[in-house]
């Protein structure tokens, strides 16, 4: 798993899984946020299983998936809730960390 910071309270990394939650807390991360839909890839757990893995750590868990329709308003004002949540830092993820990006620059536009 490689994580990028992008700033001090949000980073991205591609595709992580429950094993991986004991080295995210580890890092700091106080939210997990899932920018992938669930079915994308066979190999892919659900939102809802790094969730559960997510809660067994301690962290609050968002899903704010970007689909083939790219960053819509109703995306970014989900981002939004989640960036306000104060509870930071925060990891986004998604299959390569290109759309959590993405969706940061989007935001600050």
């Amino acid at each position: 798993m490689k994580i990028s910071k992008i700033t001090e309270t949000y980073s991205v990394s591609g595709q992580i899984y429950p094993e991986d939650m004991p080295a995210i807390k580890e890092a700091g991360f106080k939210t997990i946020m899932c920018n992938r839909p669930d079915g994308e890839s066979v190999d892919q757990p659900t939102a809802k299983i790094i969730q559960k893995a997510a809660a067994k750590h301690g962290m609050k868990f968002f899903h704010v998936p970007i689909g083939d329709a790219g960053v819509e308003l109703e995306t970014l004002m989900s981002f939004s809730k989640v960036m306000s949540s104060g509870k930071n830092p925060i990891l986004a993820y998604c299959n390569t960390g290109g759309r959590c990006t993405r969706l940061w620059d989007a935001f600050q536009a």
